[in-house]
């Protein structure tokens, strides 16, 4: 399926690597110009695929998949962190949400030794502050970073319990595989 994707996408995007660029944490992803894509890979809870189209020339968006211990200390709990961050006016907050939002989430989870939607409210909180800390700091030298903004879209996925946590208006949505007649079921887990 991703693969036909693939080919559509290449036939409305002309590839121009040397302007764009997409940076991951994950070395297993491939670039074909506008696209970064990972076919397969592997997480505690199973395997999963992603893609990412850049839209302009300046990657506004964001997007995060950690696999292990949810917490601090490698006593657990385990799970999946997934994080889609739909950047608005510039990079900037949803690069801080990407190097921020799970660090606070393991450090919620480490303090009270479970995930719960507590920790996960916790953690845009602590992410919020920090980020309106920084405006507050760069106001006066860079007043454009109070004009950026970004969706935050979460699914963690922990004890057999899928959390979903969404500001703004980007939304999950669940595919559900219908046996019988092979078609795919939308079912959405996020309101605006």
């Amino acid at each position: 399926m991703l693969s036909g994707l693939m080919n559509f996408l290449r036939a409305c995007f002309r590839p121009r690597s040397d302007q764009y660029s997409h940076t991951s944490l994950d070395t297993g992803g491939r670039q074909d110009g506008l696209l970064w894509y990972k076919d397969t890979g592997q997480h505690v809870n199973g395997e999963f695929s992603m893609a990412v189209v850049q839209a302009n020339n300046l990657l506004e968006d964001q997007s995060q998949l950690e696999s292990g211990c949810l917490s601090l200390n490698e006593l657990g709990p385990y799970g999946t962190f997934v994080g889609v961050y739909d950047g608005h006016g510039g990079p900037e907050t949803s690069r801080f949400i990407n190097e921020h939002l799970f660090q606070h989430l393991k450090r919620f989870t480490s303090e009270q030794q479970t995930m719960s939607v507590d920790v996960i409210r916790k953690a845009y909180q602590a992410t919020e502050e920090g980020f309106l800390s920084l405006v507050t700091k760069q106001w006066p030298m860079k007043p454009q970073i109070a004009a950026v903004g970004s969706c935050c879209l979460v699914g963690v996925i922990c004890g057999g319990t899928l959390y979903v946590a969404n500001l703004g208006d980007s939304r999950a949505v669940l595919g559900r595989a219908v046996k019988a007649t092979g078609e795919v079921l939308a079912i959405q887990l996020s309101a605006e």
